[in-house]
């Protein structure tokens, strides 16, 4: 009888002697897996990055061998992916340079933990289920890069940045996001780099045809409508206002700001005026007595709709990180932000001596409610999502199927001066570009200093203004409705695509077992 411990391997594929050299290639392997993101966006980088780990992992029966390798990729795509962390913690956070350094390591060394999870697991199951080498690369190894992906997004509140998927908004790739979202492109990514790994087996001719079979259907994918126009299209104004970040909460320039930003608003109409997240870097009592009524006068006037962000509080202590929203017939709106990040908007347990060394203004505020109404404006309804909420795809999927009229275009307010002049930016662009992939939806950024852009209903960025310049993007937006699979199901259906792979897997392997034993 096989032992299931004892799987026969390839002649290409033996188990290496040492640890820590394919660990250090591992590494810098995850490393080059930047350059697939903004503002590179070399996506067939990140298939070649995967593919070499899964090469690594297909010598290797060993788990603990395979746990460690997949950490150090894990640790290298994360530290060369939010690098800029730094930036944020050193130049805006106080941080002492060699204790900022520390944290960016740390927090790779948690994030490598979900590529080791992967890594480990896959091997696991590879000896457990005694799989041969196509079922272990094509299937396991796939859904186990795609199930890690997906925990990033919700573990301790998760830290999705940066995701395997995020690459493939302008590839072939991207034609998969209304059906399967990011975290199924992702883990279809994978499928793309193990094909590759089949080039060092006999059956490498079906591992290339399954690649091009792949490549050809998504690319087909973008073709297909999901969503269509709905009302007529509205004009908007997006504020850029380029306030430093240094400057942003000093009690000495906050009301320039705020004065600034009243001259922006009132100096045109449009439909829609959308200024940036705490744009109004102070709470509502602390503004001159006419500053909320000018405001509101001007929408009534000129038959525009505003919407900014602010910090308010409910009571005591209780502060939320809002947008508010004022109609020309004197209606008013809220939204309040709910996924919030971190050490920035609130205080993970046992780490309030490190928020307090950054000193961040409103560093630890309340969570508005998951599912939140839209802003009216004329026959759109914009749904507003604040800084990184962006990033969470599930939860903007879920606002839309909840709501009893779906929004029909999605509006980001952030401030990404925190970041610097660092790949962060465009690589949180990306990210919205995939919303707009995952709903069928434009997404509109009003930023403090960029990246202000109108993104389309198909990903594609229609409008900017120049980073780190202070102007007003004017541009007219279609809104779209109708419902993308994604809206329907959310991660559902990646979860059950990778559920039904782990069966075959698992069959495949006891057929595998039952042949050896003839």
């Amino acid at each position: 009888m096989l032992r299931r411990s004892t799987v026969p391997l390839d002649p290409a594929l033996r188990a290496p002697r040492t640890t820590l050299l394919p660990m250090l290639f591992a590494a810098l392997a995850g490393a080059t897996s930047v350059l697939a993101f903004a503002p590179i966006g070399w996506w067939p980088l990140q298939i070649l990055a995967l593919a070499f780990l899964f090469y690594q992992l297909g010598m290797d029966t060993n788990v603990r061998r395979s746990t460690l390798i997949g950490w150090a990729f894990g640790f290298g795509w994360s530290v060369a992916g939010m690098h800029w962390l730094y930036i944020t913690m050193n130049r805006f956070g106080n941080i002492p340079g060699p204790m900022a350094v520390a944290a960016v390591c740390l927090l790779g060394l948690y994030m490598g933990l979900f590529g080791a999870l992967a890594s480990g697991v896959s091997t696991w199951l590879r000896k457990r289920w005694s799989l041969p080498v196509a079922g272990f690369l094509l299937l396991v190894l796939p859904v186990a890069w795609g199930l890690s992906d997906w925990m990033r997004g919700w573990v301790m509140t998760g830290f999705p940045w940066v995701s395997t998927g995020y690459a493939h908004n302008a590839s072939p790739l991207g034609g998969y996001a209304p059906i399967v979202g990011v975290y199924g492109i992702g883990m279809i990514a994978a499928v793309c780099a193990s094909c590759l790994v089949m080039l060092t087996q006999r059956a490498r001719w079906p591992g290339m045809g399954l690649l091009a079979a792949i490549l050809a259907a998504g690319y087909g994918l973008t073709f297909v409508a999901w969503t269509a126009p709905q009302g007529m299209p509205i004009k908007v104004r997006l504020m850029q206002g380029n306030v430093e970040q240094k400057k942003k909460f000093d009690p000495d320039h906050v009301m320039r700001a705020v004065e600034m930003y009243r001259g922006m608003i009132t100096a045109q109409p449009a439909d829609l005026i959308a200024l940036p997240e705490t744009a109004v870097a102070t709470l509502p009592q602390y503004l001159p007595p006419d500053y909320l009524p000018s405001i509101k006068k001007f929408a009534a006037d000129s038959g525009s709709h505003v919407l900014f962000g602010i910090p308010l509080s409910d009571g005591p202590g209780s502060y939320a990180n809002s947008a508010v929203g004022v109609s020309p017939s004197g209606q008013s709106y809220r939204y309040d932000k709910h996924h919030l990040v971190p050490f920035g908007e609130f205080v993970p347990a046992g780490f309030r001596w490190f928020v307090d060394m950054m000193r961040i203004p409103l560093g630890d505020m309340s969570r508005g409610k998951e599912v939140q109404g839209a802003f009216a404006v004329k026959d759109q309804l914009v749904l507003p999502n604040v800084c990184y909420e962006d990033v969470f795809g599930e939860e903007i999927a879920l606002q839309l199927r909840t709501m009893p009229h779906p929004a029909t275009m999605l509006l980001n307010m952030s401030n990404l001066a925190w970041f610097g002049e660092s790949v962060a930016i465009p690589q949180h662009v990306q990210m919205s570009q995939m919303r707009s992939l995952e709903t069928g939806r434009p997404m509109l950024r009003a930023t403090n200093t960029g990246a202000t852009v109108v993104i389309d209903g198909r990903g594609k960025i229609v409008n900017t203004v120049p980073m780190y310049t202070h102007g007003t993007l004017a541009a007219q937006v279609q809104g779209m409705g109708g419902m993308t699979p994604f809206i329907r199901m959310g991660n559902y259906l990646f979860l059950a695509l990778a559920a039904l792979a782990l069966a075959f897997a698992w069959f495949s392997g006891r057929k595998y077992a039952k042949t050896q034993q003839t």
